[in-house]
């Protein structure tokens, strides 16, 4: 017999263990940021300490607030996102910030990361995984949505609640690639693929690495499986 309240989840034991991540929130649609909180406060392990719709108030706000995090829109009134991204990385080097941004274009994801940014997030990221990417950058792991375009059924993978990296990594997969080759394909730590595997096999419902593909392959979103049961 088990007794009650032994068997922690994951994410119960790190509520137990770990102080909240604080975050500020910095984008210039009210709406965004709304949104944001919701999602990210429902995790339950994030705090949304600061939030600004100006760029120009970010740096006083780090100051009064201390946030482990800033999320950071690159178009922001007052001061934009880079030049922002720069002054926090020279006045508090110890914040982490990532860019959310609906911009997937390689020469600006390569600026932002140059310049300092811990991670770069597309805006159509599924609201239910920014809790958890977050959390993920601040443990170590880079998110950024470098590395070969997805293929196959876009549709297909929205459906199924898959992001861009997610499908991404479905067709690393396919490719029989391993979880260290995938992370240096597309520049990530082993253990950010593998945070990313979980949320795939919950998502398609699949056991394991063979079953997840197979399942993406089945639907559309994968050409040409390496694993053809």
């Amino acid at each position: 017999m088990v007794a009650r309240g032994l068997a922690r989840s994951p994410r119960r034991a790190r509520r137990l263990t770990l102080p909240p991540l604080r975050l500020l929130i910095a984008d210039d649609h009210r709406l965004i940021v709304e949104g944001i909180k919701r999602s990210v406060e429902a995790s339950g392990d994030i705090e949304v300490v600061a939030e600004t719709q100006n760029g120009a108030l970010v740096l006083p706000l780090i100051r009064r607030s201390n946030p482990d995090l800033v999320l950071l829109d690159l178009r922001m009134p007052g001061m934009d996102g880079l030049t922002v991204l720069e002054q926090i990385k020279r006045e508090h080097p110890n914040v982490k910030v990532v860019i959310l941004s609906a911009s997937s274009d390689q020469k600006v994801i390569r600026t932002a990361l140059s310049k300092g940014a811990a991670a770069y997030v597309i805006k159509s990221v599924n609201p239910a995984d920014l809790a958890s990417t977050l959390r993920q950058v601040v443990d170590g792991n880079v998110f950024h949505p470098s590395g070969p375009e997805p293929v196959g059924d876009r549709s297909a993978a929205d459906a199924a609640g898959l992001t861009e990296r997610e499908v991404a990594i479905l067709n690393a997969l396919a490719r029989g690639l391993s979880n260290q080759a995938i992370g240096k394909e597309l520049f990530v730590a082993e253990q950010t693929v593998k945070f990313h595997l979980t949320n795939i096999y919950r998502k398609l419902n699949a056991a394991n690495r063979t079953e997840a593909v197979r399942l993406a392959y089945q639907r559309g979103i994968v050409d040409n499986p390496m694993y053809d049961d």
